[in-house]
């Protein structure tokens, strides 16, 4: 059982209200297990227009029958701002788990969506992103981790979680401290979208971002050669980010096939080594 909600990210009332759900779901698909019944947790200005209410609560219900999961009631207060989300219910054979700290050396590490959200929405909410950047933002933060969580099951994988609000790097050192190993970083490897490093390179950063390098930055080697403003994105706080997956290295193959002929996105980005540093290299 898990909870998430939070304040608009886009400017779309449905969108907000879809990516707040899939948000929401994704950390029971991120446990291995499939979403159940859920409760709409909502806080709504009473001068809102009704119509951005209604988008906003479609979107939601939307996107969780998208799930499975039915939507079985909830709670709404009056705010000064919009803020919405879920309590999600969800079940799981206990031996198709999957865990933060279940990594093993040498196993692959795969991610199922790109990064740059959190730095995109930014230059979004400073009007420095055009539609095109805000629409590929957006079909990438309404995309359940679904299909990702059902790869995982189908390979009988234990290691995984989200990424979201700690950014990359602070969810990949929560595997790897778990674990009691290191990790190695190909950050040529890592999917970004594509306005990511523009919005990077102009320092649209979050506030958030550099709270996740201060508190991450003592855990993370990197190599001097990749600019700072790239070493940022794996700062970058996501919203409804993929998941990070744990994948062994006599399944890889088998797993990105089936990844591929699924339609799943999945790029291998790294490995699990013995240590408790992470490093990035290009």
């Amino acid at each position: 059982m898990t909870t998430d909600f939070f304040t608009p990210v886009v400017d779309d009332a449905y969108d907000y209200g879809a990516i707040a759900a899939a948000n929401s779901l994704s950390d029971v698909y991120a446990m291995g297990a499939s979403p159940f019944m859920a409760l709409t947790v909502a806080a709504l200005p009473p001068k809102l227009d009704i119509q951005i209410s209604q988008g906003i609560i479609r979107g939601l219900a939307e996107k969780t029958a998208e799930s499975g999961a039915v939507i079985a009631g909830g709670h709404t207060i009056q705010d000064d701002e919009p803020k919405i989300g879920l309590v999600v219910l969800g079940f799981a054979q206990e031996d198709e788990l999957l865990r933060k700290n279940a990594l093993r050396p040498g196993d692959r590490l795969v991610l199922t969506k790109p990064l740059g959200f959190g730095v995109t929405t930014t230059a979004l909410k400073q009007q420095e992103a055009p539609l095109e950047d805000v629409a590929e933002v957006i079909s990438w933060m309404k995309r359940l981790n679904q299909g990702a969580a059902e790869l995982a099951r189908k390979h009988k994988l234990q290691a995984a979680t989200d990424i979201t609000g700690f950014s990359f790097l602070g969810h990949a050192w929560e595997m790897a401290e778990g674990a009691g190993l290191g990790l190695r970083i190909h950050f040529n490897e890592v999917p970004f979208i594509s306005c990511a490093k523009k919005h990077a390179s102009a320092w649209r950063f979050p506030g958030g971002a550099s709270d996740n390098r201060l508190y991450y930055s003592p855990y993370v080697d990197f190599n001097p050669d990749i600019p700072e403003e790239f070493q940022m994105l794996l700062f970058d706080p996501q919203t409804s980010g993929g998941l990070l997956l744990g994948v062994p290295e006599d399944t890889i193959s088998h797993f990105l096939a089936d990844a591929d002929s699924s339609g799943q996105p999945a790029w291998v980005i790294g490995e699990a080594i013995p240590g408790n540093r992470i490093f990035v290299e290009e």
